[in-house]
């Protein structure tokens, strides 16, 4: 199994790689509630995007690291899919979405890390 840095970086690349935008990581380690050691959340510009986006984090992980989901959900209607990789759990949201549930604030005593936009 890959360590956390090398998922983190990849699944980060594979967002990249469908210009997903507003990357964040939420580092929920030292957080004994938390579902998760960490969260990865993006956003996409359109339902079409954001399935997009959860795709090729799903075949970056699988061509580059052999790395699976347990699971994953939200394709139905593509406004926030959830893709499930036990320690990570990576968040692809339309903007609306991401705000209505503002999940950087709901996890705020997080250590919170944004990673700049591509372009």
């Amino acid at each position: 199994m890959t360590n956390t840095v090398d998922i983190t970086q990849l699944i980060t690349e594979g967002i990249q790689e469908r210009k997903g935008r507003g990357i964040s990581i939420v580092d929920l380690s030292h957080i004994e509630s938390a579902a998760a050691q960490r969260f990865i959340i993006c956003e996409g510009t359109s339902t079409m995007q954001v399935g997009a986006i959860a795709d090729s984090i799903r075949e970056y992980l699988r061509e580059n690291a052999g790395i699976k989901p347990y699971n994953y959900d939200g394709y139905q209607n593509s406004q926030w899919i959830v893709i499930d990789y036990g320690e990570t759990l990576v968040h692809v949201f339309l903007p609306e979405t991401r705000s209505l549930y503002n999940l950087e604030e709901l996890w705020s005593d997080a250590k919170i890390t944004q990673i700049p936009d591509l372009d």
